[in-house]
């Protein structure tokens, strides 16, 4: 196994974890054999292994086409029709991409606010730039997405005429209905399908993240290969004591039901900032119904560490801290040698960034730990394709068990609607009354 869980800052009595490998057995049966609610969305349990070599070869593709075409690729969409692939490609690319040259498209995002400056400052850039349009939407109607899709249309348009503009537009949308799926066989866009099965916010390894990540320049067939380990992994590990999904949700429920109700997801490693907002929505959206659930949250080590540390340290002891750990750097960067040693670091010069930033977390942990905040660490040998590909499934499986552990559907969203209502109304949108 490549992603290690390990439960070594903080001890669970084995007995109070063992207690919980009977619902997590079961948890995870009802999501394998598609039994339990809102099983009409579980297609993800098997989509690594239902990817065939035509639908990468199209993606791949059309990804081409747009690169190709696009010093700037714009990604409209909102929750998981767009974090899952930002997630990917901010962990993969340089930490400072939209200032070097580049072969491929800097990859934007659109869709996923209402902010006017926003969407004129990105105006201004398109403006300059060649661009094309990944507009993801299901239904074509979500607010957000449909007012920068209906704006970036008309500038795409304008800018390039009618005709290269459908070149430039592509469509990620349900495949027999919906306004944006209409729109598209209209305008004769390009079009990919959200499976009916694959609920947004696991529809990482579906067209609505593989073609902006192969946009960007990156392996989805190597980001597939990873989510198809660990998928046999954890459909080959059916007992508690061999499955790390299980073991994780299990910790999660143990740790929830000592009143600790909320999971700061924390990394030592600035590129998996939008990750752990990936994480969020996936498990916030997953498992908060019903009067249910534990928040996540998530901050950057050591960056945060110097905001929110101090309440981690010394706060209300309501959270609990799982770690992402990242083994190996791909870089390294001596710290060099200073004959007066005014900062103090020269015995520091021996050891690598990536040393001392292990050393950090290790420091960081423990004091945590001594101050009863209990730790989970996951770890990935290092950042690349094929282990974000495992990191995901094993969420997407995780969040499954532990949701079906809570007494919860994890596949509906009842309470998103709520603010949708209240807006329209005072929107005025038709067939809403005050």
């Amino acid at each position: 196994m490549k992603i290690s869980l390990q439960d070594a800052f903080f001890a669970v009595p084995e007995a109070e974890l063992k207690a919980q490998a009977p619902a997590a057995e079961a948890a995870y049966q009802e999501t394998v054999n598609k039994t339990g609610r809102g099983n009409d969305f579980l297609g993800w349990v098997n989509l690594p292994q239902e990817v065939s070599e035509p639908d990468v070869l199209e993606i791949e593709s059309v990804a081409a086409r747009l690169a190709a075409k696009s010093q700037v690729v714009v990604v409209i969409g909102i929750g998981g029709s767009y974090l899952g692939a930002r997630a990917v490609i901010e962990a993969l690319q340089h930490s400072f991409s939209p200032m070097l040259p580049n072969e491929k498209p800097q990859i934007v995002y659109a869709g996923n606010n209402m902010s006017e400056d926003y969407l004129h400052d990105l105006l201004d850039v398109l403006a300059a730039k060649d661009y094309s349009l990944v507009v993801i939407s299901k239904s074509g109607t979500t607010t957000e997405p449909a007012i920068a899709f209906r704006i970036l249309k008309q500038h795409c348009e304008q800018k390039y005429g009618v005709e290269e503009a459908r070149q430039r537009i592509v469509a990620i949308t349900d495949k027999a209905r919906g306004a944006l799926k209409t729109l598209a066989d209209q305008s004769g866009y390009p079009t990919f399908v959200i499976p009916d099965d694959v609920g947004g916010r696991y529809s990482v390894l579906t067209p609505v993240g593989l073609l902006p990540i192969a946009a960007a320049g990156f392996s989805i067939r190597k980001l597939l290969d990873g989510a198809r380990a660990m998928r046999q992994q954890l459909m080959e590990a059916k007992s508690f004591d061999t499955n790390p999904a299980m073991q994780y949700a299990a910790l999660r429920n143990v740790l929830y039901n000592k009143n600790l109700k909320v999971e700061l997801m924390t990394s030592f490693e600035p590129r998996f900032f939008y990750l752990i907002e990936w994480f969020k929505q996936l498990f916030g959206e997953s498992e908060g119904k019903e009067l249910k659930g534990i928040f996540p949250a998530g901050a950057i080590f050591s960056t945060d560490l110097h905001s929110l540390g101090q309440y981690i340290q010394d706060g209300s002891r309501q959270l609990f801290e799982t770690v992402l750990t990242v083994e190996n750097a791909h870089h390294t960067v001596p710290i060099p040698f200073d004959e007066q040693n005014t900062d103090g670091l020269n015995y520091l010069q021996h050891r690598s960034i990536n040393e001392i930033n292990h050393i950090a977390q290790q420091g960081t942990c423990q004091a945590h730990v001594d101050g009863k905040v209990p730790n989970i660490r996951i770890t990935i040998p290092e950042i690349n394709e094929f282990y974000l590909g495992e990191l995901i499934y094993f969420f997407e499986m995780s969040c499954a068990v532990s949701g079906y552990m809570l007494g919860v559907n994890p596949f509906d969203q009842p309470g998103v609607e709520a603010y949708k209502r209240n807006m329209f109304t005072l929107l005025g949108k038709p067939g809403y009354n005050k």
